[in-house]
């Protein structure tokens, strides 16, 4: 199976992606640097998870992954409340990041 057909992997690039869009040129270095490496840390840890060879080794980079999901949903709920990202918006990231993170957690646990 390919990545690209894989759509966690799909749905964590397109919610990076926009993370990263809605943050572009915002001033505040430091939050916009910490919450658009999280969002780049979810996909990619899936991404090296699915390279692996060992079933061992999927779950630790699906288990960074599931990290990283905890790390971008602490920052969308801060993001929100000091008015960086619109209350819409910070529900509608926060509930495909706990999506993400069930799928990540069904996902390990099949390979256990």
């Amino acid at each position: 199976m390919r990545l690209e057909n894989l759509d966690i992997w799909r749905r964590s690039v397109d919610l990076s992606v926009e993370i990263y869009q809605h943050f572009a040129g915002h001033r505040d270095f430091g939050f916009r640097d910490q919450i658009t490496r999280s969002s780049l840390s979810l996909p990619s840890n899936i991404a090296e998870g699915f390279e692996r060879a060992s079933e061992r080794e999927k779950a630790l980079f699906l288990n960074y992954a599931k990290g990283s999901a905890g790390e971008l949903k602490t920052q969308l709920i801060i993001g929100y409340r000091i008015g960086y990202i619109p209350e819409d918006m910070s529900n509608k990231w926060g509930e495909e990041v706990e999506q993400l993170s069930r799928m990540l957690f069904a996902i390990m646990r099949k390979l256990k």
